[in-house]
């Protein structure tokens, strides 16, 4: 009498699939990456977001992670022209094409005018979103170099900030629109002194003028 072999026994762990990260580690790609004027020569896997190259293999951390989703803009950059959410981007597509990010914008040691009138006009706050913003303004003024306040706002709408009312934001952008920034001005830090309520003393901190 033929015995017939029993059919495997499958188990949960048997079914579960290898973890992403290892299914595409033997997927790198050798990419030459051109941001902010400068060739970076790279491997990245095949899904390896433009921003965690960005951060985790080029050291440029000005560029943020917000929500990850694209909806904040606090990852933005600047491709080709465009306002990209870096965070949605694929490294690999990026080859060839032209990246700007927050670091490239001041030339020569001199800010560039959206990010003096940021520090003037107090539109940087926490400073947080303040890259992405910078660089979706950036990248309207490219397009439009006069355009309305409702044109900015419009324009703006899809960079969040938890710390304003926005107003400082927009103020920041119209006074490169208007050229009212002041090409003398400097950021400058005087020593006063705060009151610790907890230890009821008095320490020096750093304070904007």
């Amino acid at each position: 009498m033929n015995r017939r072999t029993p059919p495997p026994v499958y188990t949960l762990a048997t079914l579960k699939p290898p973890p992403t990260q290892a299914m595409f580690a033997d997927m790198k790609k050798q990419l030459t990456l051109t941001v902010n004027g400068q060739d970076y020569e790279v491997d990245v896997e095949a899904n390896r977001l433009l921003l965690q190259v960005l951060r985790d293999t080029l050291d440029l951390t000005g560029t943020k992670e917000g929500c990850s989703i694209g909806v904040c803009g606090a990852c933005s950059v600047i491709i080709d022209g465009r306002l990209v959410s870096s965070c949605l981007t694929l490294a690999a597509g990026c080859e060839g094409k032209k990246i700007e990010t927050i670091e490239g914008l001041a030339k020569d040691g001199k800010l560039h005018p959206l990010q003096q009138a940021f520090i003037e006009y107090g539109g940087f706050q926490c400073g947080i979103c303040t890259p992405g913003q910078i660089m979706a303004a950036k990248a309207l003024l490219d397009e439009n170099a006069k355009p309305s306040e409702e044109e900015v706002k419009e324009w703006m709408s899809g960079n969040l900030c938890r710390c304003t009312g926005y107003y400082k934001i927009l103020e920041s952008v119209m006074a490169v629109v208007d050229g009212k920034t002041d090409p003398d001005y400097a950021f400058r830090k005087r020593e006063t002194t705060a009151k610790i309520q907890s230890l009821d003393v008095y320490k020096p901190v750093a304070k904007t003028s």
